[in-house]
């Protein structure tokens, strides 16, 4: 399989993820409605919105379970709006994702698990995979005894760690995350965010988040994008967001605001829509 080509320059004004118009139905409901974003290569990214925002539908037409009903999804220069396409296909291997649920199979070990993609490909022996999920595992803190324990027997943020190490586990150029912290507290969901920033720096790789956490929006990534309905109300660095703004944007946040404010240009001109 060719290996998809990134672009030659790492200057990161460069776009290297754009969704422009993204539109995707489900039945009569619309999820994403005209969606547009960009994020350059090695940058960060948070996204944030309350319950039905269409954060998770955003994330699954990126990295391929869905396809748009309208509009494109660009990676790399190269257009993946739609599943069956040639380039969707070299970019698939070029995707980590965690999902909100971690989606870890019970009836495998951990090490397994981490490195289900090669075992199942034969890209790896089950030795060589064994051994690069242990590696993987020292990445995010845990044990190499933990490479044989079940999914059952690891506590929630062992098991965020895990799927984290799954995602990671084909060194991919983007690395999309749903919800990585959820459920955690505190002191962990700092730990894990930490993780994340530090596999970012270290590998330069395009990290998309959704979190609900403005904290977390704030501090931990570049880069912002706020979804309310299946729209993007505001995108744009988080540098550009000053106390007036973030009280409004953790209003929409938490479901007591309803409407958009405005807002100076970002650098790429992102800004508040109506």
């Amino acid at each position: 399989m060719t290996t998809p080509s990134a672009p030659a320059s790492t200057d990161t004004t460069l776009d290297f993820i754009t969704v422009q118009s993204l539109t995707k139905k489900f039945g009569p409901s619309t999820a994403l409605d005209d969606v547009s974003l960009s994020l350059g290569k090695g940058e960060t990214m948070a996204v944030i919105g309350p319950s039905a925002a269409g954060k998770s539908v955003l994330m699954k037409c990126i990295v391929g379970l869905h396809g748009a009903d309208g509009g494109k999804i660009m990676l790399g220069g190269d257009d993946v709006s739609q599943t069956s396409s040639p380039a969707r296909k070299q970019w698939a291997e070029q995707i980590g994702m965690l999902f909100q649920q971690n989606a870890l199979f019970d009836s495998m070990k951990v090490w397994e698990n981490i490195c289900f993609r090669q075992i199942e490909r034969r890209t790896l022996t089950r030795k060589a995979a064994k051994d690069h999920a242990i590696e993987l595992l020292g990445h995010v803190g845990l044990s190499e005894d933990s490479a044989f324990l079940s999914p059952g027997d690891l506590s929630g943020g062992m098991q965020k760690r895990v799927g984290i190490a799954r995602a990671i586990s084909t060194d991919p150029e983007i690395l999309l995350l749903d919800n990585p912290t959820a459920g955690l507290d505190p002191v962990l969901s700092n730990h894990i965010e930490l993780m994340i920033s530090k596999i970012a720096t270290q590998r330069g790789t395009t990290v998309i988040t959704i979190t609900n956490d403005m904290h977390i929006a704030r501090t931990r990534y570049a880069n912002l994008v706020m979804m309310h309905a299946g729209k993007v109300y505001w995108s744009g660095p988080t540098n550009d967001i000053d106390d007036a703004h973030n009280e409004h944007l953790t209003q929409m946040l938490n479901g007591s605001s309803q409407g958009p404010i405005t807002m100076r240009m970002g650098k790429r001109g992102d800004h508040m829509v109506a």
